[in-house]
């Protein structure tokens, strides 16, 4: 004989319910460390930004190696790493927001069973007393 529904209620509710519902939390912020690149952002954080670079041209030209020089490092590099940088902020940033709306939700959902008996007694009371 099966169970009786109650008991696969309780079994949904409390065990595969919370499960589901925090294997999407995981896929959602696995999801969203891939979509922002985040560790190949670090990765790469101070590398030319596109792959722009100048190059130093061949034989002695201290005007073209300083101009090559400063575009490399000062331009392409240090372009690349504040937009990295940016990137990895929101990403970690949407990364907080999955976190803790990922939270809110596992916590509803699983309370929101209590939250029901608790808010018909309540609204039971209040009209009988």
């Amino acid at each position: 004989m099966g169970k009786s529904i109650l008991i696969q209620y309780i079994i949904w509710q409390f065990i595969d319910f919370p499960r589901e519902v925090l294997k999407a939390w995981k896929n959602f912020l696995l999801f969203n460390i891939e979509y922002f690149s985040i560790p190949f952002l670090i990765r790469t954080l101070f590398s030319h930004w596109h792959k722009y670079y100048m190059s130093y041209g061949k034989g002695i030209n201290l005007a073209r190696w300083f101009e090559a020089f400063v575009f490399n490092v000062l331009m392409s590099r240090l372009l690349g790493a504040i937009v990295r940088t940016i990137l990895i902020i929101i990403g970690i940033l949407f990364e907080i927001i999955i976190f803790i709306v990922g939270l809110a939700v596992f916590l509803i959902c699983f309370f929101s069973p209590f939250i029901l008996i608790f808010a018909f007694i309540y609204g039971i009371n209040l009209i009988l007393f």
